[in-house]
């Protein structure tokens, strides 16, 4: 049966505004659960989600304001923001999905590259990794203190020593290996589960587009039958 009522579109409205809120703290918490560790914070397309996700939690409340109070200014203008955040945020949860290998490597570089040294020291300590790329040639935290610099029988990297310098010429035994091949699989799920979960949920945006315009377009049945609020 079709909702087609003042009460039950505007019972309808609230109830879907309640259902953002519920999705915001979802899109927030699957986002940030899906950064591998402080320094994929960075990863412009994951931090969109988590944006469009605070959005959404604002946009909410605004909207169930203008849902109890048959509000039409509220009503409108929360009825176009939340068509502009649906495009928003199903254009980065599709930017997420189609990101390839290659990408995703480039992006967690250029992250590894702007983040502060104490989110590098977290990653390493974390997959128990040294360096991004090539620990030998390019600069990042010691690893002196990392497990595999102390648990294991052969020769120790020159990464393991506390005074390390990046240099080309040194001999690079692979003790500790590199935090890329560490983390692939950890960015590949950022990506993926981000994407996934803020592409389900944009389309609920477009019930809420729906439902307010027929909303707005209703009488208030409490109010005087010959004025239209």
């Amino acid at each position: 049966m079709v909702c087609g009522g003042f009460s039950c579109s505007k019972n309808a409205l609230a109830a879907l505004n309640v259902l953002y809120f519920i999705v915001a703290l979802i899109l927030i918490g699957v986002a940030a659960y899906s950064q591998v560790v402080s320094i994929i914070v960075s990863l412009s397309l994951v931090g969109g989600v988590i944006a469009s996700g605070v959005f959404l939690m604002l946009i909410a409340i605004i909207g169930y304001v203008g849902a109890v109070k048959h509000h039409q200014v509220l009503l409108f203008f929360y009825m176009v923001i939340l068509f502009l955040l649906f495009l928003f945020q199903f254009s980065i949860a599709c930017a997420c999905l189609a990101v390839n290998a290659d990408q995703r490597s480039y992006f967690a570089n250029q992250a590894w590259t702007a983040a502060s040294e104490k989110s590098l020291t977290a990653v390493q300590n974390k997959y128990d990794c040294c360096g991004y790329s090539d620990p030998i040639k390019y600069p990042h935290p010691s690893c002196a203190k990392l497990a595999c610099c102390n648990n294991s029988t052969k020769p120790a990297d020159p990464v393991c020593s506390k005074d390390f310098k990046p240099n080309e010429t040194l001999t690079y035994n692979g003790i500790c290996k590199p935090c890329e091949s560490e983390m692939k699989e950890a960015i590949h799920t950022a990506f993926s589960s981000t994407g996934g979960v803020g592409l389900f949920f944009s389309f609920t945006e477009i019930i809420g587009v729906w439902i307010t315009i027929r909303y707005r377009n209703q009488k208030d049945p409490r109010a005087n039958p010959s004025s239209f609020l």
